[in-house]
């Protein structure tokens, strides 16, 4: 569940750049958008290997 909440506390940080790139077209803020979500794909990634897991484990 820690990941989980990685990834949402991701999201939540990331906010504000990405109002930043879309109504202002801030392209500095729309670089780190693109980083965060290639660390949301990775979180999300492993939160899905996880699940995975806990239901073979069943």
């Amino acid at each position: 569940m820690s990941t989980f909440n990685q990834l949402k506390d991701l999201i939540a940080s990331v906010e504000a750049d990405a109002v930043k790139f879309f109504e202002k077209g801030n392209a500095a803020a729309g670089t780190r958008v693109r980083k965060a979500m290639q660390e949301a794909k990775t979180l999300a990634q492993s939160i899905r290997n996880e699940v995975t897991a806990k239901k073979s484990a069943k």
